[in-house]
């Protein structure tokens, strides 16, 4: 049986961090030794992580459409967005596609359909880089949204549900005029328009969304499919989510609520970005302050691929913590909240060989993390 040895790394444990050998063989890893050998691939001292799971990022449809109005072919989309990720250090992605819209003229209103079968199809094909699979992200005020769960409640790649409500003037988006400001400047809508979508979205959500989030909450329940909140601000939001069954809770908004989730038992998701840029671009609670109230259990590269590796080594320098307590935000405790943690997710015997190497200036103040490779199932994909 083929065998690999890479000796001389900062090997990146679930629980300490050692500087040693990670021996791979048939794929999976077969040793872990805290000291070097001569033989193999000389780490030099560069670090050695399991590779990053991703359980919500935009990034497919930003490369479906890089610009407003621009849509990008979508067997050409997929394939970047999968080279993206792995470029990122991600080797197992839970795609989050856009189930529904109160707009009715966004694309989320018709494009979940093609997008989950090119994941799909591309996945089955060994089209990708990476392991994908589904999140799909559920907009209660969209009337259609149950019929489109129902009909992939079954398939073996779903492994997130996130129950979303985007109305303005709750939850993101509490601030009216930052609602206001986001969209016109996204989507170069008027004054008028604008104040009439939002009519139109308090319509929806009082028509729509207590129905939805009955029918989804019961489809998760019934095929046993993880259930994510979505942006809880308040301590009935989250009381919500625990009533429903709720087990991860996305981007709370506000420190109370974030609060009131950890001692109800969700794992609380942040966004990387987030970290990177010092707060929420909405405004909302930094994930920085969360972090020091250790708040944090998982963190998603939400919208920019490259930052959740950024992050993790970003967040050692502001808290003074050891690199292996942030790197299980992104490796095992995103595994082990979509069942997957039993081969992977963490550098441990017999699990997959997933683990990416990263030059070892990457702690020191100021510096980038650069990525050297990207390995899944012991083969070199970046």
């Amino acid at each position: 049986m083929l065998e690999q040895i890479y000796t001389n790394y900062r090997l990146q444990l679930p629980t300490s961090e050692i500087y040693g050998t990670l021996v791979v063989r048939g794929g999976k890893i077969a040793d872990i030794q805290p000291h070097s050998s001569s033989l193999g691939q000389d780490g030099q001292g560069d670090y050695l992580l399991p590779g990053l799971v991703e359980l919500h990022t935009d990034n497919l449809e930003q490369c479906l459409m890089p610009r407003p109005k621009v849509q990008w072919p979508l067997k050409a989309a997929t394939i970047a967005h999968d080279r993206e990720l792995v470029g990122a250090g991600i080797t197992t992605v839970c795609d989050a596609i856009a189930v529904g819209s109160t707009d009715p003229d966004s694309p989320r209103n018709k494009q979940f359909e093609d997008l989950i079968q090119a994941v799909c199809e591309k996945q089955k094909n060994d089209r990708f880089a990476a392991d994908h699979y589904l999140h799909l992200r559920c907009e209660l005020g969209w009337e259609m949204v149950t019929d489109v769960v129902q009909k992939y409640a079954e398939h073996p790649r779903l492994k997130l549900i996130s129950l979303m409500d985007h109305t303005p003037g709750q939850r993101q988006f509490v601030n009216l005029d930052r609602y206001k400001q986001y969209y016109q400047g996204r989507y170069g809508v008027s004054d008028a328009e604008i104040d009439q979508l939002i009519q139109d979205r308090l319509a929806t959500q009082s028509k729509f969304s207590l129905r939805n989030r009955e029918i989804l909450v019961q489809l998760g329940k019934q095929y046993k499919i993880p259930l994510a909140s979505h942006d809880d601000a308040t301590l009935a939001h989250v009381e919500e989510s625990v009533r429903d069954g709720a087990t991860i809770a996305e981007f709370p908004t506000t420190l109370e609520a974030a609060q009131s989730a950890q001692s109800q038992g969700l794992q609380i998701l942040m966004g990387s970005p987030n970290v990177m840029l010092g707060g929420s671009h909405s405004g909302n609670v930094s994930a920085l302050e969360l972090l020091h109230h250790q708040l944090v259990h998982i963190l998603s590269s939400d919208y920019v691929p490259q930052s959740l590796l950024q992050a993790l080594f970003l967040i050692p320098q502001l808290t003074g913590k050891p690199l292996y307590e942030s790197v299980v935000l992104a490796t095992l405790n995103p595994a082990k909240a979509i069942g997957l943690e039993n081969d992977r997710g963490s550098l441990e015997l017999g699990k997959k060989a997933d683990f990416i190497t990263v030059k070892s200036d990457s702690l020191d103040p100021g510096k980038t993390p650069r990525l050297t490779a990207v390995y899944r199932n012991g083969h070199r994909i970046a």
